[in-house]
């Protein structure tokens, strides 16, 4: 495998404006998050900028951006069209969220390392808060484990799924793809069920294409809110 990984960014965020340049103890969000994905040693780790001040602010922390189309419909759209202005020949492509600075390094390796075999290849953790039951923020996947820490996606959903006793797990939204995959992916347009659940990853379950779990033991910190930036300053600090 050739992996590279490729961060989204970009500064028109709904909830927090500008986030990808929020001040973390020091450091701009997207250069902790940099930092955390260079500590992985995969590959090249590349900041898929919808604005120049991003790929400005990663050139000067000492990486590499390219500049994307501002009105690129999702991540996913936006990691592809960096992926294409890359080049290399790399053939399983990570696409990390821009907004996890504390992100455990081991995280990129292990997405990676369930991808063989499948389209796509993402990661979940035992819910361990019973208020994130029924919080339609925290997605929830069904899987059909094969081992004790990987498995197949069935569905992913909003709601409360798998129904009956049993633990429920908190999907964490880091992504590998085959190369095949992702051009698959980005060709194909929202389906049904994408639309009912605002969840991208259910356009590939309905397009028949496969997606492993790699269980992992917490969710890493996610920085979409004022309040969630404060608590990573915190984390940090």
């Amino acid at each position: 495998m050739k992996p590279i990984v490729l961060i989204p960014a970009r500064m028109a965020s709904t909830r927090l404006p500008g986030k990808p340049l929020a001040d973390i103890a020091g450091k701009p969000m997207i250069v902790r998050v940099w930092e955390q994905a260079v500590a992985a040693e995969v590959g090249p780790v590349v900041v898929a900028a919808a604005e120049r001040e991003i790929a400005a602010t990663i050139e000067a922390a000492g990486g590499r951006a390219v500049m994307t189309a501002p009105d690129l419909p999702s991540g996913s759209d936006r990691i592809f069209a960096a992926l294409q202005a890359v080049g290399g020949g790399h053939d399983v492509v990570v696409n990390l969220q821009g907004d996890l600075p504390a992100l455990d390094p081991s995280y990129v390796r292990g997405v990676i390392a369930a991808l063989p075999g499948h389209d796509i290849a993402t990661l979940a953790a035992e819910i361990d808060d019973p208020t994130d039951f029924d919080n339609p923020n925290v997605v929830k996947p069904a899987i059909a484990w094969t081992s004790a820490t990987l498995g197949r996606a069935l569905y992913f959903s909003r709601a409360r799924i798998p129904h009956g006793a049993g633990a429920l797990f908190h999907h964490v939204g880091i992504y590998a793809y085959t190369r095949d995959a992702l051009a698959r992916f980005v060709a194909l347009p929202p389906s049904p069920l994408e639309g009912r659940e605002k969840l991208e990853q259910l356009r590939a379950l309905e397009a028949g294409m496969t997606i492993a779990v790699a269980r992992v033991d917490k969710v890493p910190l996610s920085v979409d809110t004022p309040e969630d930036l404060e608590r990573a300053k915190a984390w940090f600090a």
